[in-house]
């Protein structure tokens, strides 16, 4: 009897090991994409906030962007430009798009967003924020529309971005930005 007991309790302690082995690789990813998007919406706060610092810090030492054209410092000096160019503003996004590969321990994140001058009137956006394409539809025409790409990767238990790329809607889609300053359409 007491051995059964004993077998019973094996078993049962396989197969929590096993459901353990399972699930816990997606919970993991399900944390790895929660943390991304918590850091992606702390990079709108410090960008709506024009701190420069704060947000280069949630890039890697070997940070690009525009596909390798531009550096760290350069980067740096392309947001001081562009936040002296929009002044105070909100930045407006639907759920960004994140894409984890297990093997590399990086990420890809796509995310559509909205430059607008504080206190612009909108229409309610927030209703549409987990479906992006009648998101970008309601927004098209109401301010500077770009599209985000972003390149994470995990050092430890952190994600940093290792490259990043804008590209701004010119009404037949996304185009790569044209130049270094930020300047895009005057809609809006």
């Amino acid at each position: 009897m007491k051995q059964n007991h004993l077998r019973n309790y094996r078993y049962f302690a396989a197969l929590l090991i096993l459901i353990f082995a399972c699930f816990l690789p997606s919970c993991s990813e399900k944390d790895d994409i929660a943390l991304i998007l918590s850091l992606v919406e702390k990079a709108e706060a410090l960008a709506e906030e024009h701190d420069t610092g704060k947000l280069m810090e949630l890039t890697s030492k070997n940070f690009t962007a525009q596909d390798g054209k531009l550096k760290r410092k350069e980067v740096r000096k392309f947001l001081w430009l562009t936040f002296r160019r929009y002044g105070k503003f909100d930045l407006l996004f639907p759920e960004p798009t994140v894409a984890i590969s297990d093997k590399e321990q990086s990420a890809t994140v796509v995310v559509y967003f909205l430059i607008v001058k504080k206190e612009q009137p909108l229409p309610d956006l927030e209703k549409l924020y987990k479906d992006p394409e009648r998101w970008l539809e309601e927004v098209d025409e109401l301010a500077d529309l770009y599209r985000l790409n972003l390149q994470f990767f995990k050092k430890g238990d952190k994600w940093l971005v290792n490259a990043a790329k804008i590209e701004s809607y010119r009404g037949f889609g996304f185009k790569a930005r044209a130049n270094k300053a930020g300047r895009g359409s005057n809609r809006g």
